[in-house]
């Protein structure tokens, strides 16, 4: 098998803070081309993209892997132990940032797609997604990826996205489904007015704290068979007004919904949009609500998919990762309308932080797993 740990280090030296390509996805070219895979770049939008082939085109069984190469700002290099961008194998540890997310897992599932493709069955195939804006916008990464496989029709029969899932050690987790997020900007406009004369204002900041406090203290739902009960968070509250004599004209605030498959997208935001009306009519001013979904609900049921991996993890690591729908959002969610996913990863104990970092032998051990999967998958 090519030395992931070594192809991790290589790419966490490429400086891809998004939405810079910083040459990770080149070298993947090159490391995959070597190998023999089909490869093209989907670069849209300025957001680069590559997408790797190894079998023949509308195979049979055609095993995917789905990860990114761009990673969020290092901050202060000073406050770091290591160069942020050195890829430094020291004390036992890969430093840097996108060691745990997610630069080895994308190391990891190379090496093992370069290792199995030599040895595919006729009917067979390994596609390889890899985008550079996964911690950005996500709106030209993956989804780009899978507009232009369904334009020419490459296709995925399964996926497994390289996140880091592992809780405490390497296999401990996997992902088979994700929660839905919504942001939702709340505006509320009254009258400004003397704060000496409320009487002939119509303050907009009674009406929001009204309605933040019907939105937070609603209990959403107790949860379902296989997702937590979703969360509602308020995350700011703003008015910008210096003045004590000043009854401002407009307040603002935003949260954000962690949502289970009890919901979708558009059932909370017309939820959010009554509550808002509601209140308006209460105080007699103006509530706007606009919504952003960044991701529906899903679930892969558990099935042959997550039974292969289990399988495989358990003959790799002895033990049997529990299937997980927590955490926050990944690309995971764009993948489910093109294929069952799963997601299997690194411990992620320190990804976004300074001084991230993971343990050298899970990079070389879940190259294993994943090897072991496309053995088990394909044979």
């Amino acid at each position: 098998m090519p030395d992931a740990l070594r192809l991790a280090a290589d790419l966490i030296r490429c400086p891809t803070v998004t939405p810079e390509e910083g040459g990770a996805l080149v070298l993947l070219e090159s490391v995959l081309a070597e190998a023999g895979f089909d490869c093209v770049r989907v670069d849209r939008n300025g957001t680069p993209n590559l997408y790797a082939r190894a079998g023949a085109q509308g195979a049979a069984r055609s095993f995917g892997f789905n990860g990114h190469t761009d990673v969020v700002p290092p901050g202060d290099p000073a406050h770091w132990t290591c160069d942020p961008f050195g890829g430094e194998v020291r004390d036992g540890q890969l430093w840097g940032r996108g060691a745990a997310d997610m630069k080895s897992g994308v190391a990891a599932f190379v090496a093992a797609a370069v290792e199995m493709a030599p040895r595919l069955p006729s009917d067979g195939a390994i596609c390889l997604a890899i985008t550079g804006d996964e911690e950005g916008a996500s709106t030209d990464g993956t989804v780009a990826l899978l507009d232009w496989m369904r334009e020419r029709g490459e296709a995925m029969s399964v996926c497994l996205v390289g996140e880091p899932t592992s809780v405490e050690h390497l296999g401990d987790t996997m992902k088979i489904g994700r929660r839905g997020s919504l942001n939702a900007y709340l505006t509320v406009t009254g009258v400004q007015g003397h704060s000496a004369y409320p009487e002939r204002a119509k303050n907009p900041i009674p009406a929001l704290a009204r309605l933040v406090d019907r939105l937070s203290s609603h209990r959403l739902d107790e949860g379902t068979a296989h997702f937590g009960p979703s969360t509602l968070a308020v995350v700011t509250m703003d008015t910008g007004n210096p003045a004590t004599n000043v009854i401002p004209a407009q307040t603002r605030a935003t949260l954000n919904i962690r949502f289970n498959d009890t919901h979708t997208g558009a059932s909370l935001s017309d939820w959010l949009r009554e509550e808002g009306e509601r209140v308006a009519q209460e105080f007699g001013v103006q509530v706007e609500i606009s919504v952003r979904i960044s991701g529906e609900a899903f679930l892969t049921p558990p099935g042959a998919l997550s039974d292969l991996v289990s399988r495989a993890v358990e003959a790799e690591t002895g033990r049997r990762p529990e299937a997980s729908t927590s955490g926050g959002t990944s690309d995971a969610r764009f993948v489910k309308d093109h294929c069952p996913v799963v997601e299997l990863g690194l411990v992620g104990t320190t990804m976004h932080k300074v001084d991230e970092r993971v343990e050298a032998a899970q990079v070389e051990g879940l190259a294993r797993i994943y090897a072991r999967i496309l053995e088990d998958y394909f044979a």
